[in-house]
């Protein structure tokens, strides 16, 4: 058995592109960065930041267009695919290489912005349940009312 498989979570560094291909099928293609923070052999602190081309089709597509923008968080699950093609100026072999999306999560956000939830794609399992928007009719996180009391650490019994 051979395992292509792909978690990431990270930033979008752009906007979701939406394109739609002969078929009628959405497609939104996007960037997302992660980080790695580690420690070189002279003990200094050294930042990583690697970008991921991501591809999502169908209604995960249309998702993650109307609820994602450059800067949000998101976790993703997918299949790590490469294409070539043949640079028509150059004549030079290009490669790129994707995700393209099976399952994501809309990373935490900021109050208000109507995001969050989980979303299998179009071509996971079948006995999953089918993908649904997210509810509208929910109150907005900024009228949430919290208790006026401060929380003193001392009373948190752990």
């Amino acid at each position: 058995m051979y395992i292509n498989k792909a978690f990431l979570y990270g930033n979008l560094t752009r906007d979701p592109e939406v394109r739609a291909l002969p078929s009628g099928v959405k497609v939104a293609s996007f960037a997302l960065a992660t980080n790695r923070t580690y420690k070189d052999k002279d003990g200094n602190k050294k930042d990583v930041t690697e970008f991921h081309n991501i591809v999502a089709f169908a209604k995960p597509a249309e998702l993650i267009a109307q609820y994602m923008k450059k800067g949000r968080p998101m976790f993703i699950e997918g299949r790590m695919q490469t294409q070539s093609w043949d640079d028509k100026t150059t004549g030079v072999k290009k490669y790129r290489t994707e995700i393209v999306v099976e399952n994501f999560q809309f990373g935490p956000s900021t109050p208000g912005s109507g995001a969050g939830g989980s979303y299998p794609s179009a071509g996971a399992s079948s006995n999953k349940q089918s993908v649904e928007a997210p509810q509208q009719d929910k109150a907005p996180m900024d009228t949430i009312e919290y208790p006026s009391e401060d929380i003193n650490a001392e009373d948190i019994p752990f």
